[in-house]
């Protein structure tokens, strides 16, 4: 087999290969997130009203161009849908060529977002000549005859080698590969670990205890979102007869599976409130010594919107010596119950 021949139908796999996996990356990032825009650096060049079709575009293109060069390099489709799907991935990433060129000077500080969330790092050189090297490689590929089984061995081994030493430069002109090999050897403190608001808040509404206390929400919208190392409290304003109430969930900060809580109090005291019509389906979990994952201890409720009750006993005795806080008063804001009513099971 000629050596330029062998070059040739290299490329097909390559090329194909790196766009069905920037593909599901995106695919995947988006099912985490809830959001098919995020994260994806050329976006940043459009208005905002136009960076989702022109995400969920992108990605489709990807998809359908990857999985167009495998089934046309085998000579399905004829020459013509052959020579269209190779044109059209030329296009592709010589248009992402420049878009990574105009990206860099208009924000330098925006990733290229080629493989979600491995593309954080600012578009560099290294970036532009990825996509350069892949424009070319797909240009190789236009008139190439169909691929066909090597006669052998030396020929499959041949366009191994070939195969290996391409993927070795594109590795080498790839930041992703740097965050990955981190990601494999390091696990950062949950304490310290960054999860959006909009990603916790997402996660919260694909969750069995969103679906098993949606009815009691007198709003979609949150109230209060803060959170304390690990969790994340996103209060919801509830619809409980008689008084004001909020229900409020803790979410476990990590990626996958979370372990969430939920808990009805009193908008004004703070105290636990049971839940309407009682027990419900499955079963609720009350936090104690050996529950498996416990409310949260350093937890604390707003201290604007949930104050203290004032003791009995403070109202008729002793001021501070300065005449200032009665002295039977607590300081700090209460924390939950240890008897709080909690959904623990995704």
């Amino acid at each position: 087999m000629p050596v330029l021949t062998a070059l040739r139908e290299v490329q097909l796999p390559l090329v194909a290969l790196m766009l069905l996996g920037g593909c599901l990356t995106k695919l995947t990032r988006t099912l985490r997130t809830g959001s098919v825009d995020a994260g994806l650096g050329p976006t940043a060049l459009f208005p905002m009203r136009m960076r989702r079709p022109v995400a969920m575009s992108l990605s489709a293109i990807e998809c359908g161009f990857g999985l167009g060069l495998i089934i046309t390099a085998w000579g399905i489709g004829g020459t013509a849908m052959a020579t269209c799907v190779r044109l059209g991935t030329s296009l592709l990433f010589l248009v992402a060529t420049s878009a990574l060129i105009e990206l860099r000077a208009v924000r330098p500080d925006v990733g290229c977002g080629c493989f979600g969330d491995f593309s954080k790092a600012p578009v560099s050189g290294r970036t532009i000549a990825r996509s350069a090297l892949l424009a070319a490689a797909a240009l190789s590929t236009i008139c190439l005859l169909p691929i066909r089984v090597p006669r052998t061995g030396g020929a499959g081994l041949e366009l191994l080698a070939f195969l290996c030493i391409e993927l070795l430069v594109v590795g080498a002109l790839s930041p992703e590969v740097g965050e990955g090999l981190i990601r494999l050897g390091y696990s950062e403190p949950c304490e310290l670990r960054d999860v959006p608001s909009a990603r916790t808040i997402a996660t919260l509404r694909r969750s069995k205890q969103w679906r098993r206390y949606a009815g009691l929400l007198a709003s979609d919208a949150p109230v209060d979102v803060w959170r304390e190392l690990c969790w994340r409290y996103v209060v919801y304003p509830s619809s409980y007869p008689d008084r004001q109430a909020d229900i409020i969930f803790a979410v476990y900060l990590q990626h996958r599976h979370p372990v969430i809580h939920a808990a009805l109090v009193d908008s004004g005291t703070g105290l636990r409130l049971p839940w309407p019509g009682g027990p419900r389906p499955g079963g609720l979990q009350r936090a104690g010594p050996r529950a498996a994952v416990p409310w949260p201890a350093t937890a604390q409720l707003p201290q604007a919107r949930l104050p203290q009750p004032i003791p009995p006993q403070a109202t008729s005795s002793s001021q501070s010596a300065s005449g200032g806080v009665p002295a039977g008063l607590a300081v700090t804001p209460p924390r939950p119950q240890a008897d709080l009513p909690l959904s623990n099971d995704l």
